[in-house]
């Protein structure tokens, strides 16, 4: 991977962080018993990982040359 992948990885896993821990803040599980969104460091940390393979998804590969 090139610099700019890992760049574009990264910036995914912070917005999946700032947006993780967003959706444990406003919506949150009030009973305790979600796996997820119980606590924010596992709703944060779930974020991170989704937002960082949604953003790698768009990153291509440079093409090889012959």
């Amino acid at each position: 991977m090139t610099k700019k992948q890992y760049i574009f990885t990264g910036i995914g896993i912070v917005v999946g962080l700032i947006v993780g821990y967003t959706y444990y803040y406003y919506v949150g599980c009030a009973s305790g018993t979600c796996a997820i969104t119980s606590k924010p460091l596992n709703s944060t940390l779930y974020g991170g990982l989704m937002g960082g393979l949604l953003f790698n998804m768009f990153v291509t590969n440079p093409k090889k040359k012959k």
